[in-house]
């Protein structure tokens, strides 16, 4: 039997009773993720703007209140009249309706609203594939960080067996002390790479914590003998101008081109009149003179006034200031477009890569699980060989060393090219949970 591939299998379908799966793991870390909250949230806020620049175009209503005493002494000079004095209450209100009816900066304003307003839902969209491929590479990661030491734990007890082999044939004079020195080398340094990838599986699973705010437990494992399937369409260039042209940073950044060139046109409006239509209402009222020495009581008023007026202003010169605001915007403009094409140009560079990751690590996965079988024939040939004495010690415990690098190299490439078929979708802005779902379609269940 093949012991190796044996005990790595079951050290891989142990956990699989009651494990969590992928797709368990996403919905965890849609409730408890920090990262992806605080995206959500500021989406909300983003979608604000859009209000904040309608604002701009509606009337505002403002009223205003005044109260005061007054005590008031009047002496007329040069005159043999006493002096007066007058005690009263003052006091009135004003309220003030005013509508734009053309201000072109607030006009502009509104459509920069509206436009920041879509940039925070696709900056929500990009948290959210941000989100998926850092829960599948954590994810993936603890299952390659448990192979790993599955592996190497089989290899040690491998190691193990032929130690203890290699020091019954010295004490019957078969083999030299060498072949148990080899062996003893092999253990140790088996035993030292064994609890450094403990160390790293409890280092990956607290990172996959970290997303998900909690142990996720037994994580759900690849299925064994699953078939990789090709992109689609299988040509390059498809998947390259979809990249340049709907990968969600370069929405952000052609978005962001076309807020830098409303802003050309707000600055340039700091020269333009504005009319607003005024309607304004008064009260004004004064209490009753207080009857006091040298003067008598006065009747009291109250006033009440309506006023409708078209106003209407005209900026002649601001010293410069709106002249270099406009020449600031254009620069900025000209700074937004180059980044656009930086955006489109990493989109391209990001579906390539990806593109290749999948394509060749199909490849690659076909290659690594023939060299598997390879691997475990070549153990058990040296395994015969030395057992009839035509293989030396070192022989075997280089193929089991050949063995365990095929198996991990074999989970590491599966597992990339998992996380490719995922990049790919998100290069081209297509990423969703539902091609997470098919990636978990591959796990045990």
């Amino acid at each position: 039997m093949k012991k190796l591939s044996l005990l790595v299998a079951a050290a891989c379908l142990s956990g699989t009773v009651g494990a969590t799966d992928l797709l368990q793991v996403y919905r965890m870390a849609l409730d408890n993720d920090p990262q992806f909250l605080a995206a959500r949230y500021q989406q909300d806020a983003g979608r604000e703007k859009e209000a904040q620049g309608l604002s701009g175009l509606l009337p505002t209503l403002g009223v205003s209140a005044n109260t005061q005493w007054n005590d008031v002494d009047r002496e007329l000079r040069g005159s043999n009249l006493p002096k007066a004095n007058a005690k009263y209450n003052s006091n009135g209100y004003t309220a003030t309706l005013t509508q734009p009816l053309f201000r072109w900066q607030n006009i502009v304003s509104y459509q920069q609203g509206k436009m920041q307003a879509a940039q925070a839902e696709a900056q929500f969209a990009q948290a959210r594939q941000d989100m998926i491929l850092r829960v599948a590479t954590a994810y993936f990661d603890v299952l390659l960080a448990e192979v790993n030491l599955a592996s190497l734990q089989a290899q040690k007890k491998a190691i193990a067996q032929q130690l203890e082999q290699a020091k019954k044939n010295f004490e019957v004079g078969t083999a030299t002390i060498v072949d148990t020195h080899e062996a003893q080398s092999r253990y140790d340094l088996a035993t030292a790479q064994e609890i450094a990838a403990d160390s790293e599986l409890e280092i990956k699973r607290r990172a996959l914590e970290v997303i998900v705010g909690r142990d996720p437990g037994q994580l759900a494992m690849v299925r064994e003998k699953v078939e990789l399937e090709q992109p689609q369409p299988p040509a390059l260039k498809p998947w390259l101008e979809a990249a340049e042209k709907d990968a969600i940073p370069v929405q952000l950044q052609q978005l962001a081109l076309e807020i830098a060139d409303k802003e050309i046109s707000r600055n340039r409006a700091g020269h333009y009149p504005t009319l607003d239509a005024v309607v304004t209402r008064g009260n004004a009222a004064q209490s009753a003179l207080l009857p006091t020495s040298g003067g008598g009581a006065a009747p009291g008023f109250e006033t009440n006034s309506t006023t409708a007026a078209l106003q209407l202003n005209i900026p002649l010169f601001q010293g410069g200031y709106v002249n270099s605001k406009t020449r600031e915007a254009v620069a900025n403009r000209e700074a937004a477009s180059q980044q656009l094409e930086a955006a489109r140009r990493n989109a391209a560079q990001a579906a390539r890569q990806a593109y290749l990751g999948v394509s060749n690590g199909t490849a690659q996965v076909t290659a690594l699980r023939a060299a598997l079988v390879s691997s475990q024939s070549s153990l058990e040939s040296n395994r015969l060989g030395y057992e009839v004495g035509v293989r030396i010690n070192i022989d075997v415990l280089n193929a089991e060393q050949q063995l365990y690098v095929t198996r991990r190299d074999l989970a590491r490439a599966f597992h990339d090219t998992l996380l490719s078929q995922l990049k790919l979708k998100a290069a081209v802005g297509t990423l969703e949970e539902t091609d997470l779902a098919k990636i978990n379609a591959l796990l045990q269940q």
